[in-house]
């Protein structure tokens, strides 16, 4: 059976062919037959090369923009944001956290404080100390001690530098005694040293006259050039055993005086107290265990080889004076034991000391035989090229009743 004229035919036009409709997703759908129509386009196929997307995002999608981070073009879309009214103005100038370009805090003073005459409260911040209403007045409190006073030279006589090593190493050979002699069982000797009358030892290298005159009292003339000399008194006149306030209860205070008769120049005399043993060709208070007031240079020593201290400014021993020396021992506490050192001219006190004084951290060197446990002896040290004469008065030991 043929369908159509036979012009159609002759054309030559071969006869149409079934469409094959294939899916979206390419399975086979039923084939279906139709006659061609002579006024409808030839079916395209689904997929051809030359389809494109339409242009823009899609219809769900808003454009956004995007900050170039490599680029400083960005910006913030014009107007305000959507929670501020129409009128609203970003303010000028960078943001507050940048601190570049030369942006500079407000000039003034914050607005929490009136003008710039503005200052703290008067008086201390709360809490703190006001240490200016605490510490006393100082005014009338005397002077503290010089801690640098020492003399590296004395300004009158100073003895060689061999002598000192001499009497250094002496020292090292021949200690301190230790312990202090025991007293109590020697009635004689208590019998001595009850009366005053103590015994001063000649040493070899004294030049001069050493003479007894009464009793407790002693003549001394030292000789053209006599070298150093120390007569050491014996028995001692302060002995623990018998007189340490620990022991008694009570204070303890020995004394003497010397009087200077006459000298040429200067009073070549040196008077203290030592422990034993002591350098006998050393003036007393140049080593240890051992005090002393030199006439010469005004100057106390203990335990001092260099130039002593000032005891008073100006002050000298001079020919027809009368000077004193004394120690006095004071219970402290439980077993200590408070020792001052005293001066006097012409039987009136001058000056006083503690033996524990603050010292020169650079030249003083211990009190170890002064403080009230070993036995002391009374020192009078003499050195000259010219004649003196002096007189070592009576011994005075006092048990103080206070």
């Amino acid at each position: 059976m043929c369908f159509g004229s036979k012009a159609s035919a002759g054309e030559g036009s071969a006869a149409p062919r079934p469409v094959s409709l294939s899916s979206t997703s390419g399975k086979k759908q039923s084939a279906a037959w139709s006659a061609p129509s002579q006024s409808q386009p030839e079916p395209q196929s689904l997929f051809q090369d030359d389809y494109a997307a339409p242009s823009g995002p899609p219809p769900g999608h808003m454009a956004r923009p995007v900050h170039n981070v490599a680029s400083d073009d960005y910006a913030p879309p014009p107007g305000a944001p959507p929670s501020y009214g129409s009128d609203y103005a970003p303010p000028s100038g960078p943001p507050p956290s940048h601190a570049a370009d030369g942006y500079a805090p407000p000039s003034g003073p914050p607005p929490s404080h009136s003008g710039g005459d503005y200052a703290p409260p008067p008086g201390p911040p709360p809490g703190q100390h006001d240490w200016q209403s605490a510490v006393p007045d100082t005014a009338l409190l005397p002077p503290p001690p010089s801690l640098f006073s020492g003399w590296d030279r004395s300004p009158a006589s100073n003895a060689p530098e061999e002598q000192s090593i001499a009497g250094e190493q002496w020292c090292r050979d021949f200690p301190l005694q230790s312990p202090p002699m025991d007293l109590r069982d020697n009635e004689m000797t208590r019998r001595v040293i009850a009366s005053c009358a103590t015994t001063l030892q000649r040493p070899p290298m004294f030049r001069g006259k050493l003479q007894q005159e009464v009793h407790g009292t002693w003549s001394i003339e030292s000789a053209h050039k006599c070298p150093d000399a120390c007569l050491i008194g014996f028995p001692p006149s302060y002995a623990p055993s018998l007189h340490s306030p620990v022991h008694t209860g009570r204070p303890f205070t020995m004394y003497y005086e010397v009087y200077v008769q006459s000298c040429k120049s200067e009073v070549t005399l040196a008077m203290g107290f030592t422990a034993m043993p002591y350098p006998p060709f050393r003036m007393p208070g140049w080593h240890r265990g051992s005090l002393a007031l030199h006439g010469d240079d005004g100057h106390r020593y203990i335990n001092d080889t260099w130039g002593g201290k000032t005891l008073r400014e100006g002050f000298v021993m001079k020919p027809g004076g009368t000077y004193g020396i004394g120690m006095q021992f004071t219970r402290k506490g439980r077993d200590d034991i408070d020792v001052k050192v005293f001066v006097t001219v012409d039987g009136k006190a001058f000056e006083e000391w503690d033996i524990h004084e603050e010292t020169d951290a650079e030249q003083d060197r211990p009190v170890t035989g002064l403080e009230g446990y070993h036995d002391l002896s009374i020192a009078v040290g003499v050195f000259d090229e010219n004649t003196n004469l002096f007189a070592l008065m009576p011994l005075h030991v006092l048990y103080a009743t206070r």
